[in-house]
């Protein structure tokens, strides 16, 4: 039988034409999985999770063709993102208000009523 190949193109990847195939996968080895996480900057935790919280990523992720972990990592980088932004814009805030308040002359002493003649 000959064999079959597929050109190599995005679409095909896309498409899981290539690279879905499991004759053709085998388990990285451990140094081989650990440079490709050293070189994607991912870092293995370990975190206990509600199971119907888990059950929600998973069928999310399967609606966008994604894995469940994939979508978590989306989700808590833009959670991340968000309060960064969030907590920069409070201290910046802050700050412009203390700078104003410095700029602001203080009040003059204020100076008793005069009384109103009579007419």
């Amino acid at each position: 039988m000959a064999k079959q190949t597929i050109p190599a193109s995005d679409e095909a990847w896309d498409e899981r034409l290539l690279g879905a195939d499991e004759a053709f996968v085998k388990v990285a080895e451990d140094d081989v999985e650990s440079d490709i996480d050293e070189s994607a900057g991912l870092q293995m935790i370990s975190i206990r999770l509600q199971k119907p919280l888990i059950e929600d990523f998973k069928a999310i992720a399967s609606l966008n063709g994604l894995g469940y972990q994939t979508l978590m990592r989306q989700v808590l980088h833009r959670f991340a993102d968000c309060e960064k932004k969030r907590l920069l814009r409070e201290f910046a805030a802050e700050k412009a208000a203390r700078q104003k308040a410095k700029a602001k002359p203080a009040p003059a002493a204020e100076q008793p009523a005069k009384p109103k003649k009579a007419a």
